[in-house]
């Protein structure tokens, strides 16, 4: 199951069930199963403090994804800064939404092992954003 949760008044996605629709898609193409991954939309600050008291990093970040998948069901809770995603849309140039459908699968990719420490995996990872964003018509 996948559900979202808002830590932030006055953001709301509107289209929750086309998202959770998309994601389930990637995980079958992936050859995976749903397990139980929330969506927990948040600031700046509330993403820093949990970044802090979890990872002992001191920075901002747009996404942190904690996964607790077993085996092939795919589970987690995945945090979004929307300001940090606000922020890295305007940077990049690009639609609001467009980012933060990025960061959505960018955190699952995570889950099903994929990751950016190095720059042959940041251009792996980059490819299956890529792929599964227009895959959905994002």
């Amino acid at each position: 199951m996948i559900k979202f949760f808002y830590e932030i008044p006055n953001f709301h996605i509107k289209k929750e069930s086309y998202l959770i629709n998309k994601i389930c898609i990637l995980l079958n193409n992936e050859g995976m199963y749903i397990g139980n991954i929330n969506y927990i939309f948040c600031n700046d600050n509330f993403l820093l403090y949990m970044n802090k008291k979890y990872l002992k990093k001191n920075f901002y970040t747009d996404v942190l994804a904690f996964n607790y998948s077993v085996r092939k069901f795919i589970s987690g809770d995945i945090f979004i800064s929307v300001d940090r995603v606000y922020d890295n849309s305007k940077q990049w140039n690009q639609f609001f939404m467009y980012e933060l459908k990025r960061v959505m699968i960018h955190a699952v990719l995570h889950f099903l092992g994929y990751n950016d420490h190095n720059y042959i995996d940041k251009i792996i990872m980059k490819k299956k954003e890529e792929f599964y964003l227009n895959l959905f018509k994002f």
